[in-house]
């Protein structure tokens, strides 16, 4: 796999992070080339800033991390996020609602991929498949379609378990190959990574990305 940096998001996420931190992961995403980082909206406007012309995504967060907020905040939230220099925005899904059985999420995300789409950026849905069984990976993954999303996400890092391989086979079963598929969540091995990404996940999104590199390059030699 000789593009490997190109698969890897590289996430910050955490409650206490520093700026000091976001420093770290902006270099570390310079020197290795990765697809993307992952920062909370607070931060997107220095990442902007320091990224400049890179070739790398500038991913965030919305309604993170229980997709509990209504759908005017997740709106704003998407709007800032997107005035701020987010080109790449991680929905959280509105769990209660379907779990409640509503409708509710398939509006919520045609909503925002509407205004994703309209500044030509994309959107991921987090599903949470941790607390899924498969009939609702299903379901919710063919909810993000009808609903227009671009990819759809394991995980926010907050549940009892992140990205699983069988999570990931049933969900590129499913969705249509237009459709990505980001697996995130617990991924700190090299081993795990290629585990994913062989079973159809088309990111990876880790806190680990730096050391992977490390790990992969000794691969190499």
């Amino acid at each position: 796999m000789n593009n490997f940096n190109r698969f890897l998001e590289s996430t910050l996420l955490r409650p206490t992070m520093t700026g000091a931190e976001v420093d770290d992961l902006i270099r570390d995403a310079i020197d290795e080339q990765f697809i993307g980082v992952c920062v909370p909206p607070f931060w997107v406007k220095k990442v902007k800033r320091e990224l400049g012309e890179e070739n790398i995504q500038i991913v965030t967060v919305i309604g993170f991390p229980f997709g509990y907020q209504d759908t005017a905040s997740k709106v704003f939230e998407t709007k800032e996020s997107i005035k701020q220099g987010a080109d790449e925005l991680d929905l959280v899904w509105s769990q209660t609602a379907f779990h409640s059985g509503m409708n509710w999420p398939k509006i919520e995300i045609a909503q925002i991929a509407k205004i994703c789409h309209d500044e030509e950026r994309i959107l991921k849905v987090i599903i949470e498949t941790a607390y899924l069984s498969p009939d609702q990976i299903r379901e919710a993954c063919m909810i993000c379609v009808d609903a227009g999303a671009d990819f759809v996400k394991t995980s926010t890092g907050y549940a009892p378990k992140g990205a699983q391989v069988e999570d990931i086979l049933l969900m590129r079963e499913i969705l249509p190959s237009q459709i990505g598929i980001k697996a995130s969540g617990g991924i700190k091995t090299l081993e795990s990574a290629f585990e994913l990404i062989k079973a159809g996940a088309d990111r990876i999104g880790t806190s680990s990305a730096k050391a992977l590199m490390d790990d992969w390059r000794k691969t190499r030699t």
